[in-house]
């Protein structure tokens, strides 16, 4: 574990129950919200592609492929 992640564990467990129960929804929350960024993002990097190349059809890349060499 983490130095942070140890500092949050100790001071968590000083808490009552629901400000703990507080602490872990927020924590929850901010682990969403980097997922749907990182979900955001890549769809704007798709569209963007897509927008300048007009090759991209919305299909899963293949990433041995990518790098497959001719």
């Amino acid at each position: 574990m983490s130095i942070i992640a140890e500092k949050v564990f100790e001071a968590v467990k000083t808490l009552p129950v629901q400000q703990a129960a507080e602490v872990l929804d927020f924590v929850e929350f901010l682990k969403s919200k980097t997922q749907k960024d990182r979900g955001g993002r890549r769809e704007i990097a798709l569209a963007t592609l897509d927008k300048h190349s007009g090759l991209y059809d919305g299909s899963p890349f293949n990433r041995e492929e990518l790098h497959e060499r001719p």
